[in-house]
């Protein structure tokens, strides 16, 4: 059974904000005391946080769907719903999040460090919210917004100060759990170790981590092997430390192949240029191992590197070489820059930012694109006509009808505001007038429909009543 994982994809829905509350104030002697609708509750987060007691993405392989709660409706009296609850997601230090296109969308390096993967809904406002001067008593509350919907892939690239690599079976699990008290799965066949296994050394007073990459094959950075799976965990490390194997049974391998071999994958996978390398001859105990070794280290050498020979069985060189890896990770710490606190950047929008677009598009539809005209779609009751004369009002005012106008649209042609999948689309009539004057009964907008029967009825007795009463003063006496 799958005991690691370091890949996944996580299909988060945060918490939708719940409907605001239309509702009038009713009390003894006061039976329409002023709207009291509470607002709705805020949709609950789904935040990604990295925990250290987590090391992998097990749970979320078996689980991939998770949502957060949504935020309850308001109610009458002035009470605001709930707010959702959040849903926190512990996650592995060094987790990469990213998008279904491989673009990066966060990097979680350090306990603490979250990540708000999926954002929960505003709740509406209710209509004690919506009061003012000019609508008094609104008819109508705002409905809370949906939460995001969102596809990520979570990738794992282990942090560790020193990485492992080399051939399968080369002796890094041996020589890790010398090092550290790492216990991985050690035997002498190809890809003993399937998983990267971390270990933690202390060399005087430095304190680092160490971590044995699964074993490496020729055209791993192409897929072949465990290579491709398992070459990101190496992306973070400050040392690499390539494990040759100088007792090999294979006639056609050797030590210095081995090496070229293993550092023209890395360079295929790229970015691992500017790292410090060592070179570990390992199981000198075996005779022909100690020979071997003696031959190649000149030609290693020659090339640069340092190189020390080890046995992981017999315990041979493995002091000066944790010695050695705890010089080397503490240059490479002493030369990070230092960690600033984060500065906030303020970035005013410019004063002639509409904060929407206007488009005619090929079939003559004019399409409403914007943040704020979006979010108040998605706001409105359309069962409610006071509720879409409001939205009318909004739109007005944000400056919608004028830059349909300048775009040249006319009355009765058809405008969308959204994206094409999910978008309101409605016969345009312009109003360009909007307040108080233009509201009708509570629940309608005049805007919408025509002149109510029983406002004709009283137009046409006060007509009568105007006239009788011209009649009669006009009337002269005998």
């Amino acid at each position: 059974m799958t005991t690691f994982v370091d890949r996944v994809e996580l299909h988060v829905a945060a918490g939708s904000g719940g409907h605001g509350c239309a509702s009038v104030h009713r009390e003894k002697f006061k039976p329409l005391g002023g709207p009291d609708g509470g607002n709705g509750g805020r949709g609950g987060d789904v935040i990604l946080t990295v925990d250290q007691s987590i090391t992998t993405l097990l749970d979320y392989h078996h689980s991939p769907h998770r949502k957060a709660t949504n935020g309850k409706p308001g109610e009458g009296g002035n009470r605001s719903g709930k707010d959702g609850q959040d849903l926190v997601l512990p996650v592995p230090d060094g987790t990469v999040v990213l998008d279904k296109a491989g673009n990066v969308l966060a990097d979680l390096v350090g306990h603490g460090t979250s990540y708000v993967a999926a954002q929960g809904g505003r709740g509406g406002l209710g209509n004690a919210a919506l009061a003012s001067a000019r609508r008094k008593a609104p008819g109508f509350a705002l409905l809370g917004e949906p939460g995001d919907l969102r596809d990520v892939v979570l990738e794992l690239k282990t942090v560790a100060d020193v990485a492992l690599v080399g051939y399968p079976s080369a002796g890094k699990s041996s020589l890790i759990s010398v090092l550290s008290a790492a216990k991985p799965k050690i035997a002498d066949y190809p890809f003993t170790t399937l998983v990267p296994n971390l270990g933690v050394v202390t060399a005087g007073s430095t304190v680092y981590t160490i971590a044995d990459v699964p074993g490496l094959i020729p055209g791993a950075s192409q897929g072949k092997g465990l290579g491709l799976e398992f070459l990101r965990h190496v992306e973070r490390c400050s040392v690499l430390v390539h494990v040759l194997d100088t007792a090999t049974l294979e006639s056609e391998r050797d030590p210095v192949s081995d090496l070229d071999i293993i550092e023209e994958e890395l360079r295929q996978y790229g970015g691992l240029e500017n790292r410090p390398r060592m070179v570990v001859l390992n199981k000198i105990d075996v005779p022909d191992g100690k020979d071997l070794a003696e031959m190649v280290r000149p030609d290693l050498e020659a090339r640069g590197y340092r190189v020390f020979e080890v046995s992981a069985v017999a315990h041979m060189g493995l002091k000066e070489l944790s010695f050695v890896l705890a010089e080397l990770v503490a240059q490479s710490r002493a030369a990070k820059p230092k960690e600033e606190a984060t500065r906030i950047v303020i970035r005013p929008k410019a004063v002639d930012d509409t904060g929407f677009t206007v488009t005619q598009e090929a079939d003559g539809l004019f399409r409403v694109r914007g943040e704020k005209p979006e979010r108040w779609v998605r706001q409105t009751d359309f069962n409610n006509d006071e509720a879409v004369g409001y939205l009318a009002d909004r739109l007005n005012r944000l400056g919608v009808e004028q830059e349909l106008m300048k775009a040249g649209a006319r009355g009765g042609d058809g405008v969308a505001i959204g994206p094409e999948d999910n978008a309101v689309v409605f016969d345009w009539e312009p109003s360009m007038t909007a307040g108080a004057e233009m509201l009708g009964r509570r629940g309608e907008d005049h805007r919408l429909e025509g002149e109510r029967p029983a406002a004709q009825r009283r137009k046409d007795r006060q007509a009568e009543r105007d006239e009788a009463q011209q009649e009669f003063d006009d009337f002269e006496p005998f």
